[in-house]
């Protein structure tokens, strides 16, 4: 008997010592593979060692990162079982599991069961751990109904959730709650919509619900593909080793501009434009325009085949034409059917004269030289990118197709001042880009993945949905978002208006209210900001012990710069990272003030590379991050800073829920009335 067999911390420490070497027999085992002479050809060969190099990747034994981090003990009459839990599957030299995936339906009591519905387990454990040492464990005795009627905060869960934030966004695995497991493991079927309140884990949830979809269902979505869709490329760069700490390699990252991304976007548009160019009635302008250059045929097609001459006249053609458009499918696939239609006519007639065609005798004709006539005539080819430059540069061409759908008004706001002479020439701006690809879809269908993660949703405008929605028409998707945090002029005002664009109305919507990330008085001071940006929503809830460092500072106007510099330098004295957020217009003043103390700082996104722990945020792409200490400068400026009162209140919002452990707010104007209230 080892000398420490008393001691249960010591075991532990045993198991995960004989655990990493499992993991890293397991690692040798696929590097020692010899694929030689075992594919048949070198293309299969190559895949193969593709995926031998991304198994080895997956099975890395990560120094500072937990192997397991929870334990399961099953009663007595279920064997007496017990399950490690932890980030992926490890099992010894003889196949038996060490180490269960987090994701397995064994695992699923570690996040749901309690005194109340135990799950047949008897005890839960919960380990610490201080880099990647095993320093501390801790016991819940699901057996005990006493419990069941007793509040009782893990301590090892309470350090993990405020634990500091450096670098990049890291996994919730060991801290899911039941409410967000819930989510996690919704079926591929459904589509989740999920609003979540600052601090709720919404995106965490998403990241993780992506890669049990994965593990439940990863053959259909190796097919199919996974996508994680963000507001920006600062949030993907800060979210982006979620999913590979968890064993996922494989799966896409974008923003929508990059889904869109038909033309260079060299422009920018008016709110107004922007707004208009994002509303759902353009889907109905670009449907006619696509469609306008269809037209009925005037003439007969007359096919030679040897020395028979085949007649189909006008009436006939006009049929086809109109029954493909009553079809309404889209304009390439129509366009393709509409020789083979013709042909088929043809052999109609062929039969009818006592000939006995068959299918190459239909595709021969379709490509004969009257047919293939006939359809450039009837119905054209169609560039997307030329369709929209005309739509936005033609007034006549536009008012023809937006006739009862945009006003005088609207059309004049969306139609550009100065035509281009050329696609290339044109100053594409974003909401441009979205328009062209409406109409590539209407041309030709957008391929289908199996599974899109949708963050900040809010912020989408109806088009963009409809760009997002057409990527997993096939599919399903997990949309994340919180009203309250819409910043754009055409931000949704609901889940289910926003649901029907993406094309999802059936979605589930579930709301988290529940705050693991920012302190109480944090969350409270801001929530006194929800009565004017989202009347609807329930305030946010905090279950972190501490009220977290927060003051709200008055400093003389020529002193607010100097006042900042000194806030940001007494963050620093702490532990963890700090983020100066500002409005975009300060954000270079600031900057300076910074070089000329000393002070070196980061921009967004480079967190995940730097060692600084400073990070100068622009207001607008504070959404999706988080610090530990946030310093925020001049709250009026960020709300002046916005369009409209309502839209800088969100952005004000937004900006003051980033910090995970304290906040100060400097302000040398008066703050906005509905936080003084």
């Amino acid at each position: 008997m080892p000398a420490h067999a008393a001691d249960p911390l010591a075991l532990e420490r045993d198991h995960l010592a004989s655990s990493r070497a499992a993991l890293r027999a397991m690692r040798a085992d696929v590097e020692a593979l010899d694929i030689k002479d075992v594919t048949a050809n070198w293309v299969n060969a190559a895949v193969l060692e593709r995926q031998i190099e991304e198994r080895v990747t997956a099975l890395a034994d990560l120094a500072h990162t937990p192997l397991f981090f929870g334990r399961l003990d099953y009663r007595a009459h279920d064997a007496g079982t017990t399950f490690y839990i932890g980030r992926r599957h490890v099992h010894d030299a003889g196949g038996d599991p060490m180490v269960v995936d987090w994701r397995a339906p064994v695992s699923q009591p570690f996040y749901r069961a309690s005194a109340k519905e135990p799950m047949d387990v008897r005890r839960r454990r919960r380990f610490g751990y201080t880099g990647g040492e095993l320093t501390a464990y801790e016991d819940e005795d699901l057996t005990d109904a006493a419990s069941a009627s007793r509040e009782r905060t893990s301590r090892l869960l309470q350090a993990e959730i405020e634990r500091p934030r450096v670098g990049p966004m890291r996994d919730i695995v060991a801290t899911i709650q039941p409410e967000q497991d819930e989510i996690v493991r919704a079926g591929i079927g459904g589509t989740v919509c999920v609003q979540g309140a600052p601090g709720t884990g919404k995106t965490a949830v998403g990241l993780h619900r992506v890669a049990y979809l994965l593990y439940a269902h990863r053959e259909r979505l190796a097919r199919t593909g996974t996508l994680v869709i963000g507001p920006n490329a600062s949030f993907l760069r800060y979210i982006e080793q979620v999913l590979p700490a968890l064993g996922e390699l494989n799966v896409a990252q974008a923003t929508v501009d990059d889904l869109v991304a038909h033309v260079e976007v060299r422009g920018t548009d008016s709110a107004e434009a922007a707004r208009i160019k994002g509303d759902a009635r353009m889907a109905e302008v670009l449907r006619r325009a696509v469609r306008s250059g269809v037209t009925m045929p005037a003439d007969p097609v007359v096919v030679v085949r040897g020395s028979r001459r085949w007649r189909i006249p006008a009436y006939e053609l006009e049929e086809i034409v109109r029954e493909l458009l009553a079809r309404d499918i889209r304009y390439g696939a129509a366009r393709d059917a509409l020789p083979q239609r013709i042909a088929h006519t043809v052999l109609v007639r062929m039969e009818e004269a006592g000939e006995a065609p068959d299918d190459r005798v239909q595709d021969a004709v379709a490509r004969t030289p009257a047919v293939k006539a006939a359809v450039r005539a009837v119905w054209p080819a169609v560039d997307p990118v030329k369709l929209v430059l005309r739509l936005l540069s033609d007034a006549e061409f536009l008012a023809e197709h937006a006739e009862g759908v945009l006003t005088a008004e609207e059309q004049a706001a969306i139609r550009w001042a100065k035509p281009a002479r050329g696609p290339k020439s044109a100053k594409w701006s974003a909401a441009d880009a979205v328009l062209v690809d409406e109409a590539a879809d209407l041309v030709t269908r957008t391929p289908s993945l199996g599974h899109v993660v949708l963050d900040e949703a809010q912020d989408l405008s109806p088009m963009q949905y409809r760009a997002v929605g057409r990527r997993c028409t096939t599919g399903s998707a997990t949309v994340l978002g919180d009203i309250a945090q819409g910043t754009t002029p055409w931000a949704t005002p609901g889940w289910r208006e926003a649901l029907a664009h993406l094309g999802k109305p059936d979605a589930a919507v579930e709301e988290l209210t529940q705050g693991f990330r920012v302190p109480r008085e944090v969350i409270a001071y801001a929530s006194r900001l929800l009565p004017a940006i989202a009347p609807g929503l329930a305030e946010a809830t905090s279950v972190r012990e501490s009220a977290g460092d927060f003051a709200v500072r008055p400093v003389a106007g020529r002193e607010l710069d100097a006042a900042v510099v000194a806030a940001c330098r007494e963050a620093l004295a702490r532990e963890g990272s700090v983020g100066l957020i500002a409005a975009d217009a300060r954000v270079p003043v600031l900057a300076a003030a910074l070089a000329e103390a000393g002070l070196a700082h980061l921009t967004p996104g480079e967190e995940t590379s730097a060692e600084a722990r400073l990070t100068l945020v622009p207001a607008s792409l504070a959404k999706g991050l988080e610090y530990d200490y946030v310093v925020l400068d001049e709250p009026a400026a960020v709300v002046a800073g916005e369009p409209d009162e309502r839209t800088g209140l969100r952005r004000l919002y937004v900006a003051l829920t980033r910090a995970v452990s304290g906040l100060t707010v400097l302000h040398a104007e008066p703050l906005p009335r509905e936080l003084t209230a």
